[in-house]
């Protein structure tokens, strides 16, 4: 295959594609395409500590509610937005949430950072708990084999999932005109394992645009050999640094560095996830599934379930009850895409805005229609170094990056981008009316003339006001914004008919978790079975 120039951005399938939204007809169903954001939050207490309360009762079941969940620790919440088809209505859903769970945390606090506060020991930091249920036992016991395996502090990392699809009839259109010889499923798919490859193409202009974590607590790496530079007695960081949480002192580990995750087709990301979660890794063996009757890990292969696997983007298919994701994916394809590096902005209270939102959609759908060849081993390595020097060193005067082993400055390419992305935000625009996605691109465009107004260079500029305080600077500033967070959301509850709504869906997910208990026939280990012999039935043939 021909080597593609990514400096010469003129791609005749782009335009082709753009192309087509100058019929109305096909414009207009980019806005039955769907959005959604997860965001993850530690709950702390006053004083800026981890919450090692139980989950509130009021919020509902962690297992079964469908909004307000939790992730690794019992204090990390996890909030889920419904999909929606306009990013406007996806952060004022997210804004609900806040307010309604502000309205049950009585003195604690939600932690407005990626990167965690000062942490106990690790065998105070609590694991989320889901009750009895051979469902809620199977999620609590991979969470203590990730704790085994990684360690705690690092799973009380948080961030922003955003999730992205365009609508299947607009997949069907492109089919058609494209005359291709694969079912629709399968281009579908095809589309979005390319949409993928072009997103780790240029997913280091999310982190120079989004990183929000340049620093963090010294404790946090107590032990660990790191490259970080003092900030103050408490405080490490990197001057330049974008987003560490995205860095190797993230939620990274050596094991999984032997994953061979393939991007080339989704039979192949399919088969490289399920051989992971049968390979026998000997370091886990020697800690094995049970002590004294304790469940420890799901397994001792290199991965418990796929979603071990660490990854930016994940191609992703709405599951059925008792469905593996990719048992969905091998049987109904790609339906759309989670993207997981976005930092959370400390300066928004719900950890993302509009804006934002926005230009993950028009760099999304840039991905999306923008040619997109298979990687050669060469331009893996390429891509990976790229996003590891951005979120490093993103804000360095002159960084220069590489393309097909080329030389190239950031700004340079980031500008390219940035007008190939241009016209993916006119379409938005031109759907829906007004100039919100062109005002958006605007807004991120200046963060690359002036990279003092980037979250990570604002996150430093707040620090400096709280150097060598007590706690060191990162945790003062970080507890200060949540304090003002706090207080917003405290001073406009809910009105009663959206609290009533809420405490409905809190409810109706307590009774659910209580019936799925009262349910259960097998016990734990013929469950696990049945669930991991599910697993190693998803090759597609």
């Amino acid at each position: 295959m021909e080597k593609k120039n990514y400096l010469n951005l003129d791609s005749a399938l782009y335009q082709r594609r753009l192309s087509l939204f100058s019929q109305f007809d096909h414009r207009s169903l980019l806005c039955e395409g769907l959005s959604g954001v997860e965001r993850e939050t530690l709950r702390i207490d006053k004083l800026g500590a981890l919450a090692l309360t139980p989950h509130p009762q009021a919020l509902g079941s962690a297992l079964t509610n469908d909004e307000i969940t939790t992730d690794y620790s019992e204090a990390l919440l996890e909030f889920i937005t419904p999909p929606q088809n306009d990013p406007e209505k996806v952060i004022a859903r997210l804004e609900e949430i806040h307010r309604f769970t502000y309205q049950v945390l009585d003195d604690e606090m939600l932690w407005v950072a990626s990167m965690p506060p000062t942490l106990p020991s690790e065998s105070i930091i609590p694991i989320a708990w889901y009750g009895t249920s051979n469902i809620g036992k199977l999620k609590h016991v991979y969470r203590r084999g990730l704790a085994f395996r990684y360690g705690k502090r690092m799973q009380c990392i948080a961030g922003i999932h955003y999730n992205f699809s365009l609508a299947d009839s607009l997949w069907a259109i492109f089919h058609n005109i494209e005359n291709s010889d694969l079912s629709l499923r399968d281009y579908q798919s095809l589309c979005y394992i390319g949409m993928i490859r072009n997103f780790h193409r240029y997913s280091w202009l999310l982190m120079y645009l989004f990183g929000a974590s340049p620093a963090l607590q010294a404790n946090f790496l107590d032990g660990l050999k790191h490259d970080l530079e003092r900030y103050d007695d408490e405080t490490l960081y990197l001057p330049y640094a974008t987003s560490l949480r995205m860095s190797d002192l993230g939620y990274q580990s050596n094991a999984q560095s032997g994953v061979s995750s393939c991007y080339d087709s989704l039979t192949g990301y399919i088969a490289a996830l399920v051989q992971a979660v049968s390979q026998p890794h000997p370091p886990y063996e020697t800690i094995g599934t049970q002590r004294d009757g304790e469940w420890l890990q799901l397994s001792t292969n290199l991965l418990q379930i796929e979603n071990e696997f660490y990854a930016t983007i994940r191609p992703k298919r709405v599951t059925y009850s008792g469905e593996k994701p990719v048992q969905a994916l091998a049987r109904r394809g790609v339906q759309y895409v989670e993207v997981r590096c976005i930092d959370i902005d400390p300066f928004n209270p719900v950890g993302i805005d509009v804006s934002t939102a926005r230009f993950i959609d028009a760099f999304l759908l840039f991905c999306a229609l923008e040619e997109s060849p298979k990687c050669s081993v060469e331009e893996n390595l390429e891509n990976r170094n790229n996003f590891s020097l951005v979120v490093k060193e993103g804000r360095k005067p002159g960084l220069t990056l590489h393309c097909n082993g080329a030389p190239i400055t950031l700004k340079k390419w980031a500008n390219d981008l940035l007008k190939r992305i241009d016209l993916a935000a006119e379409q938005f625009d031109s759907q829906r009316g007004g100039t919100h996605y062109a005002e958006a691109m605007a807004i991120k465009r200046a963060l690359l003339d002036d990279p003092s107004l980037t979250p990570s260079a604002r996150v430093l500029h707040g620090m400096a006001d709280f150097r060598n305080v007590p706690g060191g600077a990162f945790q003062a500033f970080t507890l200060l914004q949540s304090q003002r967070h706090a207080e917003r959301f405290r001073l406009y509850p809910l009105d009663a008919l959206q609290t009533e709504r809420f405490q409905s869906l809190a409810q109706k997910s307590l009774d659910a978790q209580v019936q799925l208990e009262s349910a259960q026939i097998d016990d734990f280990e013929k469950f696990l079975a049945a669930y991991n012999a599910g697993t190693l039935g998803a090759v597609p043939a």
